[in-house]
């Protein structure tokens, strides 16, 4: 079984073979679909001809299901999370920058923190301190 990717909110499958399809909107607030590679670290995109996005600016990513913006305001206005279940039906918390160029993803689970890429250092600081129970 492979990965699948979630919306946090309507708990929607978010990937179609080896894509991951979302909504985006550019900094010129025009709207297109952006696909997305599901392995953690690829950051190869496709978009349609027409639609750019403009490296350095930030881009607001939404579930094409039910169109809930997918900033991950809780750690930082420039980081988008999805869900990832594996193979074994763990779940995962997903984010990655939502600044076009910008290369960096993280992978939470419990209190334990993956960091991808080489900008994966510039959030670091935004995950604070894990509860302890």
């Amino acid at each position: 079984m492979a990965k699948d990717f979630i919306c946090p909110y309507c708990k929607g499958k978010l990937n179609i073979d080896n894509d991951i399809l979302l909504s985006v909107r550019n900094h010129e607030a025009k709207r297109g679909l952006i696909s997305l590679s599901p392995e953690i670290g690829n950051y190869k995109t496709k978009t349609h001809s027409s639609f750019k996005l403009s490296e350095g600016e930030r881009n607001d990513f939404f579930c094409p299901i039910c169109h809930a913006n997918l900033a991950a305001l809780e750690f930082n206005e420039n980081l988008v999370k999805v869900l990832m279940t594996d193979e074994n039906q763990q779940v995962y918390e997903i984010l990655f920058s939502g600044i076009e160029g910008e290369r960096c993803t993280y992978k939470l689970h419990d209190q334990d923190i993956e960091s991808f890429g080489e900008d994966s250092q510039n959030y670091m600081n935004h995950f604070g301190e894990f509860p302890k129970y």
